[in-house]
């Protein structure tokens, strides 16, 4: 009886070693509580822009293995909300920056403190060593929270208009008087003056996130964070990765 166990259990043994190596390899998963923008709300329009070298850096910023807007799971379904809502007047949301690792922000901070003249395109009044100084790059980051956007709207069904000098000129937006990442005090929410047409659109960013639970930066007119959440006191590390 004790060989036909024997017998048995060796069958089995080596038929667990046919069949493991078939099993599909499974990816890693997100840490709990996370999600990618495009699962929840496909329709958001992606601009990633670390991810790539049209960023104030001219090159990919640590951490951003993918041009993925990821989020925490209540940010994204409220982006979604926003998004629902603006979508009945033709636009939509479009996002730069999401979830940003903490390797990221330290990438940043390393950088600026090379040091350099000024960048006519993305600081065009300061010196990158005293962009943390002055409160344009910070040594942490909301982003790293995972509930943190930045964010701008355009029209769903294709260009808007020619974009200011300054910050991301070619982004597919509305004029909101400055480009995103426009390190300049023009892009101070309430700055003034603004063209008409940018101080409206400001307007009608700030209102729409309000009502979606976001509340804003007053330094960076494309800034917001998700009110209430869910990770107020943490940081995390992890990269940005495509599925």
């Amino acid at each position: 009886m004790n060989r036909v166990r024997q017998a048995i259990l060796r069958v089995g043994f080596y038929a667990l070693t046919i069949v493991a190596p078939v099993l599909p390899a499974l990816a890693d998963p997100l840490p709990a509580g996370f999600v990618r923008l495009a699962d929840i709300a496909p329709s958001i329009h992606q601009d990633i822009r670390y991810a790539g070298s049209d960023n104030f850096l001219h090159r990919k910023v640590i951490g951003y293995d993918a041009p993925v807007c990821i989020l925490t799971l209540q940010a994204a379904q409220a982006l979604a909300g926003v998004q629902q809502a603006i979508a009945a007047k033709g636009l939509t949301l479009v996002v730069f920056d999401c979830y940003r690792p903490a390797r990221a922000v330290a990438d940043m901070g390393d950088w600026t403190r090379q040091g350099g003249p000024p960048d006519p395109r993305w600081y065009p009044g300061v010196r990158r060593g005293d962009l943390i100084a002055k409160g344009y790059v910070g040594e942490l980051s909301t982003h790293s929270r995972g509930s943190t956007v930045d964010v701008a709207i355009a029209r769903a069904d294709g260009p808007s208009v020619a974009k200011s000098a300054c910050g991301a000129i070619d982004a597919d937006t509305l004029d909101f008087g400055s480009g995103f990442d426009c390190f300049d005090p023009m892009s101070e929410t309430a700055h003034r003056p603004l063209g008409n047409e940018a101080t409206a659109n400001r307007r009608l960013l700030v209102e729409a996130m309000r009502a979606g639970s976001f509340k804003n930066y007053a330094r960076e007119w494309w800034h917001y964070t998700l009110r209430h959440e869910p990770f107020p006191t943490q940081r995390f590390d992890f990269p940005v990765s495509a599925e």
